[in-house]
Parts: C-alpha cells; structure tokens; sequence
C-alpha cells in the first residue's frame, strides 16, 4: 500500500514544475543527430524504415500494449524505438525482443503498481524495521549539515530488479542499437534541465531513469549523471526516432488530459496541472512535427490515472482499438506472411549463454563495508552468473535497510565478464528520526495521547554497531529505553545489545465489584541489563538475558483505615532477573492486521533481591486470513505469576481499554494471572484514491477474557464479555476507529482511537 504524506508531494511537484519550466523555456531544442539505425532489416522488397514513438503516461502506459498487439496481428514492422518513461518501459522491453502477448502475461502475473511504488511486503523486512512499524509512521535523516528527506518517495528499487530480471540476457555496456531492435530512452538531466537521449549501457537502469518523476521517484544515476523522467522535456520523442534514421513514424500518445478548472482543489492539484501543462506544450510541439506520411494513435483512456495500474486491462482495450482505428492508415506497412517471418527471425532475441565470472566488484558508499554486499551475494569469481539469483540477492540486501539501492552490471572486459555491484548507502542519514502518534478517547475513562519517538544510528563502526533510542511522551506514560546493538557473526545475525529502560506512568486502581475507580498510583520503573540476540531467519528474533530492575509505586491519593494504616500502601522492590524472549510476527500490518501470524512468548524468572523467587510467564498469538473485502482476525493472549510477585511491575497482568476487553476502562482488571481472546470481522466498504487516506472498513469484535489474584485458581471466575461495533479508515497515521463496545450488565463505551499504541 502506497504512502505519501500530500505536503512533501507538494514540495516535490512544485521543484519539477520549476524544473520543467526551465527546460522549456530556456533550454535549446535537443540535437540528436546521429548515423542512421533505424533500417528495414529482414524483409525483402524495398520499405520504409518505421520508427515507434511512445510517450509517458504512468498506468495509461499499458495501452501501449495493446498498439503493439495490434502491429502485431497484423504484420506491421517496427524497426527503431523511441520511449518516454512508460513508454521508455514498454519500449525497452520490446526492444530487447519480448513480445507484445510474452510482456502481458508477464505484467499480469505482478502487481505492477506496488512493484512501481517500492511496497514491499511486511513479512520481508529484518524484524527490528518490523517492532519500528508498530510504533512509528514516518522517518527523517538528518546530519551535521541539517534535516534529509529521500530525494523522491520511492526509490524504485523492486521496478528496477524486475527490469533487470525481465532482460537478464542483454550485456549491460552495449549499445542499444544491437538490441533486437534498436531503442532510445528520454530522460532529463537534473542539474540543468536539459534533454537526455539514452543510446548504451544498463537497459533497466536506462528505463529506471526516463521515468523517474520527480518527487515522486529518486533520481537515478546514469554515467556520473543523475537523471530524471524524461517527460519534462520531450514526452513523445519523435525527434529522437527521426534522428536515429525512420522513415516514417507511428506515434503513441498518452498523456494525461489537463484537469478542469473546478477538479483543482488543493496547491498540489494546480502544481501538477502546471506540470501538466508544460508536458502537453512539448508533446504539442512534437506532435506538430508529425508528417503526412506517419501515423498518431492517440487512444481513448478518459480518467484514468498516473498510478492506477488496477484499470490495466481497460488500458490496453483502449490503446487496441485506438490502433485498429488507424489500421486504414497503417495497411500500407502491412507486410506479407513471409516477410514478417522473415524479419521477426532477424529480430529475435539471442538465447542466454553460460557465463563465468572473471571478476566479482562491489562498491559502497559510506560507512558500510563491502563485506555487509559480500555477505547477501555469496558469489565468487569463477561462479557461473545467475542473474535471477542476484536480483534477489540485492532486493533482500536493500530491503535489509542499509542501502537506498544495489544494481549490478554485467561488464565484458577483455579479463573476461566482471560483474559490478554499485550498492549505495541511505543519502539522507546517518542519523534517523522517526515518529509516531497514538490518540484515544472513551467514554469511560479520559482521553489522552502518546507520541513516540526514535533515534536510530546505524554503523558507527566497521563491524556495524549500531544505537537505539526510544521515547513515549504521553498524557499517561513517561518511557524511555535506549540500547547499543553490536552484530557478532555477519553470516549468522548474532548479536548483544545492552539496555537501559525508564517508566513513569499512572495506573488507575477500580473496585472489583462496582467498577469505580477508587485511586491512581505513579509508577516508576528503572531497568538496566543485557541480552543476547539472534534472527530466526525472516520470521522473528530470539533474545535471552540478564537485568537489574528497580521499582517505585505510590498513591496519588489514599483513604486512612481505623487501625491508623493507609487503604493503598506504597509498593517498592528491585530484582535481578533472566528473561527469554521470542518473537514471530508476519503480519501484514502492525496496528490493522488483515494476513499474516504473530507469536510472543516470554519468560522471566528471578535470581536475586526477591524474597519470594517468581517466574512470571507470558504468551500472545494472532491470526489473521482475508477473503477478497472480507477479513478475520483472532488472537489469544495469557500470562501468569509462579510463586512470588515480579517487583518490577507490582500491578501484574491487565486487562481493558482499546481491543483488550473495549467496553472496560483501560487497565481496569488487573492481576497476577490474565486469560484474553477475540475474534474480529472486518468489510472494506470502499478505497481512498487521494493520501494519506486508503480505506474505509466496518467491523465487528468479540472479546472474552478475566484476571485473577494471587491464590485464586486459574480461570476460576467467569470471563467477562465484550462485543465492539465500529468503522475504520487506515491512513498513513495508522488505522483510525471509531465504535461503541457493549458488555452484559448495560456497561457500555464509546471511543475514538488513532494507531494502536494503547
């Protein structure tokens, strides 16, 4: 799911309108001038050479497709291609010989739109970015030299490991003219703003860069250049096919139309229509250029959007029909059975060979070493390349967090093939902050908010020690933890990580039987210790080890008894204590799971300072399955006191508030042992197109669960009842509730909730 925080779009739009504006009007008109290329190879008899033009367009790309399928079926050559951003990705593909029906089914089988935009799945991710996300929504670098942001939103990291994939057969320093068929990619160059005619070296990352929208995409480098889309300066290159030798052209337009003048609402609107504008002046201006003789298809795609990549399907109807609407125009290219055969043999692409790596570079940029690259790749000289096998090496090696991007190139040198990997660390740290925000307010308790803050400093050494620090500034709760994690094997994830943690919080303390809150105590935790950790592969993290704990608690206010005692007495104590802990979590979202598993479990046991020995045991686990909009979700939690009392959380086990028994006030039932589960039904009635909204949900929960003190048998009382009616809209905040929680006896709670940190 796609998240982009409107203000900073904003910001970017305006910096490419700026950019745009400056390329069309202050720079010259681009020379392309070059030897012919675009010859009518492999027919016999004499024809024209036929140069394809395609313009960028995002998702309305696709109907670039179905021209092609059309060009297809009706034996219509295509000798040289030009492309713009979308059309630079459908044209690069081509070109390197797959089909129009080879290239369909191998899009359908994606989604295209995640793929564009860098989602990557929850589940993929080391398990310290998975604890980050239930707490935070958003990070930002910053150095001596200031604050950072990304130079785009996304980075285009997983779009460029599919290209790189798709076309693992093609030498990455060749020219594109001995392509299948010859090809040109547009970018523009972000230093200048001027025209970038990409004519050799890495296919995928020649397309990377036509269709890195500013703002929106990070800038790709191409030669020591760093380069953006292409469609600020020449959105349908007609030019460019003209200069590399075509006779005659078919152009492809499918730039978006402007938007009318009442559909403009926000600042980020009429920035993009501006851009919009200075796109449609230079497709214009190439447009004017067309001939009699060449041929403008310009298919029929209404409303569809830069990222609405669902619509796929429509797309390429559209760009079908809009070519068999011109089939009258194109008939005089048509060739014969024969003549196509013959030059769709002297187009095809050259079948794969073995190679054997002579040489294996890797180069980094910062801090991290090259042996953090060595350590996803494990490859050797001498191995045979597989470039699938590196492609997902260097996906798993971004997605580990330490890298903005990692592409390789396979170089033939006269040593023999060298692959190089250029793995490039985050440009906007070393240091990041990251924030989260968690609002809630009941009819049963007051209302409050959390707002969370962390500090992350990764690689302050070559063996890649890293620091962490966390902060929960609350209406309720005072927290902060901060630890050094040190790796110990690079090959296996091994790592110790001291800590030091600090709580103040208040807890309310209800009578039993009435449910009236009766006094509130402050609580203040101090813990300081040791632990050693280890990956369980993708899944989750095994931590294990020892910590001194120290504990205060009193009243805020008490009620004296007759024998001159106090009704709430002070709590203290301080422990030295081993704790295991092991986490499992895959699911897809933290705060509003919809697939996916999670597993904690935990066990403490004292060794010294306690005058009565505890082990306290501890266990959650969640599942979550959808069916199309339909979601279930169930989870079952429990813990437990063995012996004595854990003096360093002297309230136990507690239960109420937010989806822990909601029509209970937070905390309400406490104790030394807790039974809780629930079930939720969640329908996605309809999704947001504009961020940072996504989704609108209904759903329905039931909760069941007790407390128990110390003495009383486990599950001796009944459970306690709750049944949640609410509606849900997700966000790039976190999912957004609002519902009324019903339990036996007429108690009822009304609430509003923001994340999931309650």
């Amino acid at each position: 799911m796609v998240r982009m925080v409107s203000i900073r779009t904003a910001i970017r739009v305006s910096c490419a309108v700026m950019l745009a504006f400056a390329a069309v009007v202050a720079a010259p008109e681009a020379a392309h001038a070059q030897d012919p290329v675009c010859r009518a190879r492999g027919s016999s008899g004499s024809r024209p050479a036929i140069g394809l033009v395609l313009s960028g367009g995002g998702a309305r790309g696709y109907a670039h497709l179905g021209v092609l399928r059309v060009l297809e079926e009706n034996r219509i050559p295509v000798d040289c291609i030009a492309g713009t951003s979308m059309g630079a990705v459908v044209g690069g593909l081509y070109a390197s010989g797959m089909g129009a029906d080879a290239m369909q089914a191998r899009l359908a089988n994606v989604n295209l739109a995640d793929i564009a935009f860098d989602v990557e799945k929850r589940s993929d991710l080391p398990q310290s970015q998975r604890e980050d996300s239930r707490l935070y929504v958003g990070s930002i670098g910053f150095s001596a030299d200031g604050a950072k942001l990304p130079a785009g939103l996304v980075q285009g990291n997983r779009l460029q490991a599919l290209l790189q994939e798709w076309t693992s057969n093609l030498p990455a320093n060749a020219p594109f003219d001995t392509l299948p068929i010859p090809y040109r990619a547009v970018a523009t160059q972000l230093s200048t703003g001027d025209e970038v005619v990409l004519d050799h070296g890495s296919l995928p990352l020649a397309i990377r860069a036509s269709m890195a929208m500013p703002g929106l995409f990070a800038p790709a480098e191409f030669d020591g250049t760093a380069l953006v889309d292409g469609g600020l300066v020449n959105n349908l290159p007609t030019d460019v096919a003209r200069a590399m030798g075509a006779d005659v052209l078919i152009a492809v337009d499918i730039s978006s139309p402007l938007r009318p003048l009442d559909a403009l609402s926000s600042p980020t609107d009429v920035m993009q229509q501006m851009l919009g504008i200075l796109i449609h002046q230079n497709v214009g201006r190439h447009r004017a250029q067309l001939t009699p003789n060449d041929v403008l298809i310009k298919p029929t795609l209404g409303n569809l959007g830069f990222s609405d990549f669902a619509h796929a399907n429509e797309a390429i109807e559209a760009g079908a029909a809009a070519a068999r609407a011109a089939l009258p125009s194109l008939a005089r290219f048509e060739l014969s059975p024969e003549q196509y055969a013959a030059y769709r043999a002297a187009h095809a692409a050259e079948e794969p060979r073995p190679v054997k790596l002579a040489h294996v570079e890797v180069h980094t940029r910062g801090k991290v070493p090259a042996a953090r690259v060595n350590k996803f790749l494990n490859l050797h000289p001498g191995d045979t390349y597989d470039p699938l096998a590196v492609t997902r090496d260097l996906q798993t090696l971004v997605t580990s967090g330490d890298f903005e991007s990692a592409t390789q190139q396979l170089i033939d040198d006269q040593d023999g093939p060298r692959l190089v990997i250029d793995a490039r660390e985050k440009s906007w740290g070393p240091n990041f902050l990251l924030f989260g925000l968690g609002l809630s307010s009941s009819s049963e308790d007051e209302g409050g908010f959390r707002l969370n803050l962390g500090y992350r400093r990764p690689w302050l050494t070559a063996s890649g020690l890293e620091f962490r620090a966390d902060a929960t500034l609350g209406s309720d709760l005072l927290r902060f933890n901060t630890e050094l994690r040190q790796p110990l094997s690079t090959a296996l994830g091994y790592y110790i990580a001291p800590y030091a943690e600090f709580e103040r919080r208040f807890a309310n303390i209800y009578d039993d039987s009435t449910g009236v809150r009766m006094t509130q105590y402050h609580l203040q935790t101090e813990r300081a210790g040791i632990d050693f950790g280890m990956p369980i592969a993708r899944l989750g993290d095994f931590r294990i080890g020892l910590a001194y704990s120290h504990a205060f608690g009193s009243p805020v206010y008490n009620l004296p008894l007759d024998d001159g005692t106090l009704l709430f007495p002070d709590v203290y104590g301080h422990e030295i204590s081993a704790r295991a802990k092991l986490v499992i979590d895959q699911l897809d979202d933290p705060l509003f799971p919809r697939t996916g598993y999670f597993a904690e479990l935990r066990a403490e046991r004292s060794v010294f300072g306690q005058s009565d020995p505890y082990t306290e045991l501890y266990g959650k686990l969640i599942g979550a399955v959808s069916f199309g909009r339909h979601s279930l979700n169930a989870s079952v939690e429990a813990g437990g006191d063995i012996g004595g009392q854990n003096a360093a959380n002297p309230l136990g086990f507690t239960l109420g508030g937010f989806q822990h028994l909601s029509a209970y006030a937070a905390d309400q039932l406490s104790g030394n042992s807790m039974l809780y589960a629930q079930v939720t039904y969640l329908n996605q009635l309809m999704r947001f197109q504009t961020a940072p909204l996504e989704g609108l949900y209904a759903g329905i929960s039931f909760e069941a669960g007790n407390v128990w003190q110390q003495g009383d048998r486990f599950g001796s009382s009944a459970l306690k009842r709750s049944v949640t009616f609410f509606t849900s809209v997700t966000s790039s905040f976190g999912p957004l509730y609002f519902g009324i929680a019903l339990a036996p006896g007429g108690r009822r709670n009304l609430y509003f909730q923001l994340g999931h940190t309650y």
